[in-house]
Parts: C-alpha cells; sequence; structure tokens
C-alpha cells in the first residue's frame, strides 16, 4: 500500500464477474421446468382447416403434450365480424393473442396444406424466438 492507504497502481483488482440476468424466455423455461409441466405446442394455421386442428389437438393431447390453438374460428361466427372497425380490432387483439401463445409453447404444429400470410407470419415469428416448427403438410412449409 502506498502512504494514501491504496493499492498501488501495480496491484489493480480484476473487475467482478457477476452472471448475466435471464432472459424472460429463459425464465419461463426454468419455471416450466420446476413445474414439470409437459411440452406446450401451439397449433397455427387457418381456420379453414379447424376440423383438422381439432384432429391434431387430440392426437398430440394423446401423446402427452399440452395444446393451445385459436380460440375463435375466423370464418364461422358471422355476428363477430358485421361491423368492420370492431372486427378489425378483434383481429389484431387475436393476433397479438395468438403471437402470445406462441411465444408460451415450446413447439409450433402448422396445420393445413395451405399456408396463407397470417401463418407464414406465425411461423417466422416463431422462428426468430427459435421455436421449432413442425407441419402436418411439409410441403408447404416456407423454409423447409
Amino acid at each position: 500500500m502506498d502512504r494514501s492507504g491504496t493499492l498501488g497502481s501495480r496491484h489493480q483488482e480484476e473487475p467482478a464477474s457477476y452472471p448475466q440476468p435471464l432472459t424472460p424466455e429463459e425464465k419461463l423455461a426454468d419455471a416450466k421446468k420446476l413445474l414439470s409441466l409437459p411440452r406446450i405446442v401451439v397449433i397455427c394455421g387457418s381456420t379453414r382447416f379447424v376440423t383438422e386442428m381439432n384432429e391434431a389437438d387430440l392426437r398430440e393431447t394423446k401423446a402427452g403434450k399440452i395444446v393451445v390453438k385459436p380460440g375463435i374460428d375466423m370464418k364461422s361466427p358471422p355476428e363477430l365480424w358485421s361491423d368492420p372497425v370492431l372486427a378489425e380490432a378483434l383481429k389484431v387483439r387475436l393476433g397479438s393473442l395468438h403471437r402470445a401463445k406462441i411465444r408460451l409453447a415450446d413447439e409450433v404444429l402448422v396445420v393445413g396444406d395451405y399456408i396463407g400470410d397470417s401463418t407464414r407470419a406465425e411461423i417466422a415469428y416463431a422462428r426468430s424466438l427459435g421455436k421449432p416448427v413442425r407441419c402436418t403438410h411439409p410441403e408447404v412449409d416456407p423454409d423447409a
């Protein structure tokens, strides 16, 4: 030590090394493990394939997975779509809700032999998050 009571310039301390904080995704993965949750699969695709989505839900559930899927068939309840302004607002909210389901899921299952713009965007979003994507019709996968 020098006269001031501090370490001299020859004895510089190493900066402290702290672990990086967990990302929200890492925290979610850890919580799922701690809760011993089964894998979560989100079903994506055009709601014109609602019957196929229900069949996929059954298969995935029988395989021991938690299944989430679109909650509203965009093609069937006409009373939801009678007011164009309210319908557009609902569509935006449903899109946001479905992206939340994708963030929650461990994997994505795309159902149907057609992929439109919305489903294509969901696939891109899932892949940007590192989620594995499976397709019931692999030939329609835009990145296969």
